[in-house]
């Protein structure tokens, strides 16, 4: 028969707890600094892409070949959304830090454990705050778009709703780091330096191990930057999605390992050591999900779409082994442009990287280099090429299998406009941070949370 009091757990109503952490997050300064910020931030980078791109429609007026390069995601929207990426990773743990640093600091962490809430009921409050924050710095940029469309410019639903999406998914990642970093710390500053110890240490992983073989590369990948990379070229891969999540949930239940202070420090070990086993096993899980969508409405990380679907009935596998050096900028090319459309095109594809140790680029030392061997069952051929337009035929006849014809139509555009953006310069200058400090002095009206909480708790 269960208890009394874990009957005032289960029906505690989570909206007081939810509106107190909201309130606890926009009662401080951190959150009002970083918005305040991110106007001129963003208001700039999406001026000098509105610029830039003008400038390259104008010489793309009278040619429909370079106008098919014009793409407002590369050309406006990712740089745009460049400056909330730089914010979310400096200044977003600080919004985020004071959902628990506050309460450790002033010893009010002790009264919140005491509340007919579990633990991870409190987490999950955390976590909704943050989101809510992340909404609010989301503002600017998202005014940013509005903009850009009242322009003339053109926005592709489905490839910005992805961007955004991936931009969501890293803001929760930096949120959960900087939540776990203040469970763990006894003040908000140092949670602050153990929160930036994570996110400036992902910008180290990238630039010093980024395209370096073997296990150099795997380390490469657990940059946090790579997490955005995917989605700012226009792909949804549900491995990675998996991976973020787990990455997330991971985060938030070692959070509350190490929220409660009754808990002894060798049971919050066994239990963390616990968390991070689950995190692993869907980490392996997911790098073995190689799912991934194309929202991109130029579709340039896929074949055009006769070559698609023949490629598609492919049912054996295709072994390529490499002979390229990893920092070869033709295995660069190589990658971008056959391989990686060949592992969403093809349902079993095998990849080998086969170098012999050279990596002085153009040496003739070894005469196989530069090969790319191709193998499908049974047969095989062998090219030096890197573009599709050579491959393709390649591998249509070691399947025995005709080239399809192309497809009529479905020829991508391209959007080019001149705009003048020097107006919109305004709005994030003055117009946008005014907004902001009108609803900053809006918000330092005395809350009525703490009565709630009290109400819930049944006491007097």
């Amino acid at each position: 028969m269960r208890s009394p009091e874990a009957a005032v757990i289960r029906r505690a109503p989570f909206h007081p707890l939810l509106a107190k952490e909201l309130r606890e997050i926009v009662s401080g300064r951190a959150l009002w600094t970083m918005l305040l910020i991110l106007c001129p931030l963003v208001g700039y980078s999406f001026w000098q892409a509105v610029v830039l791109y003008g400038e390259a429609s104008s010489a793309a007026r009278d040619s429909p070949a370079l106008a098919s390069g014009l793409s407002p995601l590369d050309g406006v929207l990712v740089p745009t959304f460049g400056a909330l990426y730089v914010a979310v990773t400096l200044l977003f743990p600080f919004v985020a830090i004071r959902t628990l640093g506050r309460e450790k600091e002033t010893g009010a962490l002790r009264l919140l454990v005491q509340l007919p809430y579990r633990v991870p009921t409190l987490i999950a409050a955390k976590m909704a705050a943050i989101f809510g924050a992340w909404l609010a710095a989301l503002i600017p940029a998202a005014s940013a778009v509005v903009i850009w469309a009242v322009l003339g410019g053109h926005v592709h639903v489905p490839e910005t709703a992805n961007l955004i999406f991936g931009h969501l998914l890293y803001g929760l990642l930096v949120g959960a780091i900087a939540l776990f970093a203040a469970s763990i710390s006894e003040s908000s500053a140092t949670a602050a330096i153990v929160a930036l110890a994570f996110t400036i240490g992902s910008w180290v992983l990238d630039f010093a191990l980024a395209g370096q073989p073997g296990a150099l590369e795997w380390f490469s990948r657990l940059s946090l930057t790579q997490t955005l990379r995917t989605f700012e070229q226009g792909l949804l891969s549900i491995g990675l999605l998996l991976g973020i999540v787990a990455a997330i949930c991971g985060l938030a239940a070692l959070s509350a390992v190490w929220l409660h202070p009754g808990v002894p420090l060798r049971t919050r070990f066994m239990r963390s050591i616990a968390c991070v086993a689950a995190v692993a096993a869907v980490f392996a899980l997911a790098s073995q999900v190689r799912t991934s969508v194309d929202l991109t409405e130029d579709r340039r990380n896929s074949f055009p779409a006769a070559d698609q679907r023949a490629l598609a009935e492919l049912r054996e596998p295709l072994l390529v082994t490499v002979r390229l050096a990893p920092e070869d900028p033709r295995y660069v090319d190589l990658r971008r442009n056959v391989l990686a459309k060949l592992e969403r095109a093809l349902p079993h594809v095998g990849i080998r990287l086969a170098t012999t140790g050279q990596s002085v680029v153009g040496s003739t030392a070894d005469e196989a280099y530069g090969e790319i061997e191709y193998s499908y069952e049974g047969r095989e051929d062998k090219s030096r090429s890197t573009s599709p337009r050579e491959i393709l035929p390649l591998l249509y006849a070691l399947a025995g299998k005709p080239i399809p014809p192309p497809s009529a139509g479905g020829e991508y555009p391209g959007y080019p406009l001149v705009a003048n953006g020097r107006w919109t310069l305004p709005w994030f200058l003055v117009g946008l941070p005014l907004l902001i400090v009108i609803a900053w002095w809006r918000s330092r009206r005395p809350p009525q949370i703490a009565a709630q909480l009290i109400k819930v708790g049944g006491q007097p």
